[in-house]
């Protein structure tokens, strides 16, 4: 059962910023918590011995980051429709500020983890800004500002390549947490100088329950997912933790049903419009990581193997670099067209059009541009069906559960992008031949990646179809 909203009284209008500086403020925190992302990228092969550490044991540095993302995301959310999104929006850059200092302190592998984990918590401040947009913007400004909004979460990630591969090449790899740091205290100064609190807030007791539940089903879940390659999927602690991971959400699941205030509400998501678009956000979310994890890998391959290009990691960002760029520049492309077709068309046209990038990718691995151009129309493609999702979801959920609603959403991308990190992987690392006394991916494991990330953008499109709209959407 929901919970009524309520509306405080709003900021008088001599007080109130001006809509451009409240999305430029709000972009600009999604940017910069979207990059913590691959701020570790270029320092991943060296992490073991800066870490003194095994090769596995390291790879936690960067799952610890997915791993609080998602399972903060939803709870962060629903924190925001019940104490104010903005309170919680600078709560969360803080954690991020916390964990960039430690991680920037540190020199082994529990504080790394430790730092990680908070930076990840950060990625809430996504769906909160959307929905604080929602609430504060005038309506004719909505849409294209959450587009905007919602592409932040590809452009920081296709912009942080190339900007910490500079950092890490040019300075110590500490001074990586500390720029992130620096970024983080700016970002907090200018949510708590321009953006007004939310005047919409759900009073209710906070679900701890719900949230303890969610946690353990997500958890054991994405653990699975990404140590899957690792352990053997079909290891025993791979099972062990998929099987707790389904009975922990069908007991969470009915804990939620129970509960007249929880933490998400499961009778509005199991509303059929709700509930395509999340599965298309999986999708879509599967297919965005097949380019973050596929493109820069080929284009840093060496020339010896036939297909490579041999560029370095900051070449290869930057020749990245427009990706994120396209991202930004077609969301107020995809507003537009949300609000003359419906976001329905905006999100099934951005799935066929990653397709249709995929596809060329395929058919173009000759040159360097043909590979950037590629990545070019799937991040395109990506930028549409992005700034799609929260109009979808916002047109169907009650105004008292918006933070909550784009959280879950959030939460959807994050597991099509970790599921997309497993399969990718498996196929990349074992398709391989040898070069020297190395181990590299074959032209043909490329090839097998990109036909199943154009796999998964098929069935966001046809999951897309499936959303019902009323006349009026």
């Amino acid at each position: 059962m929901s919970v009524a909203a309520e509306v405080s009284p709003a900021l008088p209008e001599a007080r109130r910023p001006a809509p451009a500086v409240l999305i430029a403020v709000l972009s600009t925190v999604g940017i910069v918590v979207s990059l913590m992302q691959t701020l570790v990228i270029p320092i991943i092969p060296s992490l073991p011995s800066l870490l003194n550490t095994s090769a596995s044991n390291a790879s936690w540095v960067v799952t610890a980051t997915l791993l609080a993302g998602a399972v903060s995301t939803p709870i962060a959310g629903r924190l925001g429709d019940m104490f104010g999104k903005r309170r919680i929006l600078v709560a969360n850059l803080g954690f991020m500020i916390l964990g960039s200092v430690i991680c920037a302190s540190g020199s082994s592998l529990l504080p790394e983890v430790i730092g990680r984990s908070l930076q990840g918590i950060a990625v809430g401040a996504i769906p909160l800004g959307i929905s604080i947009m929602r609430d504060e913007l005038p309506p004719a400004k909505v849409g294209g500002a959450m587009a905007v909004m919602s592409a932040t979460l590809g452009v920081g990630g296709a912009v942080g390549l190339p900007f910490s591969a500079l950092i890490a090449q040019n300075a110590n790899w500490h001074m990586l947490f500390w720029t992130a740091a620096g970024l983080g205290v700016v970002c907090a100064v200018l949510v708590f100088v321009f953006v007004p609190e939310s005047p919409v807030r759900t009073p209710a007791r906070f679900d701890f329950g719900g949230a303890i539940g969610l946690s353990i089903a997500l958890l054991t879940l994405l653990i699975g997912i990404t140590k899957g390659a690792d352990w053997g999927w079909a290891s025993g602690s791979i099972l062990a933790l998929f099987g707790l991971s389904l009975v922990s959400f069908l007991g969470w699941g009915v804990y939620e049903l129970r509960r007249t205030a929880p933490l998400v509400d499961l009778r509005v998501s199991a509303r059929p419009r709700v509930l395509f678009t999340n599965m298309a956000s999986i999708a879509v979310g599967f297919s965005l990581y097949g380019m973050s994890l596929t493109f820069p890998q080929l284009l840093m391959a060496p020339e010896q193997t036939g297909y490579g290009f041999g560029l370095s990691m900051v070449v290869a960002g930057l020749a990245m670099a427009p990706t994120g760029l396209v991202m930004m520049l077609l969301s107020p492309v995809s507003a537009r067209l949300s609000a003359k077709k419906g976001p329905k068309v905006t999100l099934a046209l951005g799935s066929a059009v990653i397709a249709v990038g995929y596809l060329c990718a395929v058919m173009m691995m000759d040159t360097v541009w043909q590979v950037v151009l590629s990545a070019v129309i799937v991040s395109g493609g990506v930028g549409l069906a992005f700034a799609a999702m929260p109009a979808l979801i916002m047109g169907a959920v009650p105004l008292s559960e918006t933070g909550a609603a784009n959280g879950l959403n959030s939460l959807m991308r994050s597991i099509g992008t970790s599921t997309s990190a497993a399969v990718m992987g498996v196929v990349l690392a074992h398709m391989t031949m040898h070069l020297g006394p190395h181990m590299v991916p074959t032209r043909a494991a490329f090839h097998t990646a990109f036909f199943i990330a154009m796999a998964g953008a098929l069935v966001a499109l046809a999951l897309t179809l499936c959303i019902p709209m009323r006349q009026r959407d």
